[in-house]
């Protein structure tokens, strides 16, 4: 596949060029994608992954400024989503009859996560599991607070969120104000060479697209049935706790949790990172089988 050569994104100046360029490649029909795909895995041809590859860009750009505003550049959440997608064309089976969006999104996500976290470890923020949680829901559990997103913390929230995610309050005001450092908006305007237009426009086809697959919830699947499946090894009790910590949008505290089932705040926090573990271990050694 590296013999090909793709659309080069070296800097947040490029990203209008960039856009624009990957706008031109055309999208692929279902049967357009089976045979190209059957081709490349049956026979390795390049030329058939890079009509895969570059058929797909505009669903990388757009997962990744998803994440934009975590204080990276633009220019390097697509070039680590550009790496998952190429990631998923080399895994891709089209025999298994879904389609290369559903399951490309899913590698596209996990390679900007990564790239994410790895960068926000780096800042000593660290990594731990609770602080993940955190790092990906903090803006919605601030919306669910009343609290403007671009605020700051005042103590009383910071200490009713430390409680929630189970972290010291400096901890959550150091993250809340590294997430108020925002990213290019997807309202500013662009100049092209169809006139003027807003960001978000350049990432938008006026057909069915692979984008619009994957946003309809289809790409949930996968991932659904791995955490389903690794879930069945845990205890009724331990897979509730794990859902109501790790799975749910808004999640029960340790003390909810501990008065519930009768437990201590600690022995809730030592069964939901065993169960975490387990699950952990499950969904990677279920994804090895099938690499």
């Amino acid at each position: 596949m590296a013999v090909m050569s793709y659309p080069v994104l070296s800097s947040e100046h490029g990203l209008q060029r960039y856009l624009r360029e990957i706008r031109a490649f055309p999208i692929l029909s279902a049967e357009e994608e089976f045979m190209l795909a059957k081709r490349y895995l049956d026979y390795g041809e390049t030329e058939a992954a890079h009509k895969l590859v570059t058929s797909h860009l505009r669903l990388v750009a757009k997962v990744a400024m998803k994440f934009r505003g975590y204080g990276l550049p633009v220019a390097d959440l697509i070039s680590e989503g550009n790496i998952g997608l190429m990631k998923a064309v080399k895994k891709f089976e089209p025999d298994k009859g879904f389609r290369l969006s559903t399951y490309a999104v899913w590698w596209i996500k996990a390679a900007v996560t990564e790239y994410v976290l790895r960068s926000w470890s780096m800042v000593k923020l660290g990594t731990m599991a609770a602080q993940k949680k955190l790092f990906f829901s903090l803006r919605r559990a601030k919306r669910n607070l009343g609290i403007i997103d671009t605020s700051d913390l005042t103590q009383d929230q910071a200490d009713e969120l430390s409680d929630r995610y189970g972290l010291s309050a400096d901890t959550i005001t150091a993250m809340n104000q590294r997430l108020t450092v925002r990213d290019l908006s997807l309202n500013a305007p662009l100049t092209t060479d169809e006139g003027s237009m807003e960001f978000m426009d350049a990432l938008v086809d006026e057909g069915p697209s692979p984008e619009a697959l994957a946003e309809d919830g289809q790409e949930a699947d996968v991932r659904t049935a791995l955490v389903r499946d690794a879930m069945a090894g845990l205890t009724k009790r331990d897979r509730e706790i794990f859902i109501e910590r790790r799975l749910k949008e808004d999640p029960l505290t340790l003390e909810q949790l501990g008065n519930r089932f009768g437990l201590s705040r600690e022995r809730i926090r030592q069964i939901e990172n065993k169960a975490y573990a387990m699950v952990e271990k499950a969904v990677r050694g279920a994804v090895a089988e099938k690499a």
